[in-house]
């Protein structure tokens, strides 16, 4: 399974970014997706999920503002990020994982990161 996302740069507080995961050597369509986020020093968490449904779950953190999507099509999954703000700097990955209940739990397949940076 492999995992490319895209997207990531240095926005200015208040703008706006799209993140892209290209999922391949799985059947995307049959997966559920997520975006996760880490920042120095804290811990890797859930930003984002997405069941193979379409149903969607978010942070706190960010309702609101992001909004997870995918495209069974094309094998991708997006973050629309609105709002920014300095909070939201971090490198962002894409994420197979499942859902059990309510509750999205990752695989163990990872995109490479992509960095967004928030600031003035």
């Amino acid at each position: 399974v492999q995992l490319q996302a895209s997207g990531g740069g240095l926005v200015q507080p208040g703008g706006s970014l799209r993140l892209s995961c290209v999922t391949s050597g799985t059947i995307f369509s049959a997966n559920a997706m997520g975006w996760y986020r880490q920042s120095r020093g804290v811990q890797r968490e859930l930003v984002a999920g997405i069941s193979s449904g379409g149903s969607t779950n978010y942070h706190d953190s960010v309702k609101g503002r992001f909004t997870i999507s995918r495209d069974n099509a094309k094998n991708t999954v997006y973050l629309q990020m609105n709002s920014l703000n300095p909070k939201d700097t971090a490198v962002y990955y894409c994420n197979v994982g499942i859902y059990r209940g309510r509750y999205y739990y990752p695989e163990p397949y990872w995109g490479q990161g992509t960095q967004v940076t928030v600031s003035s």
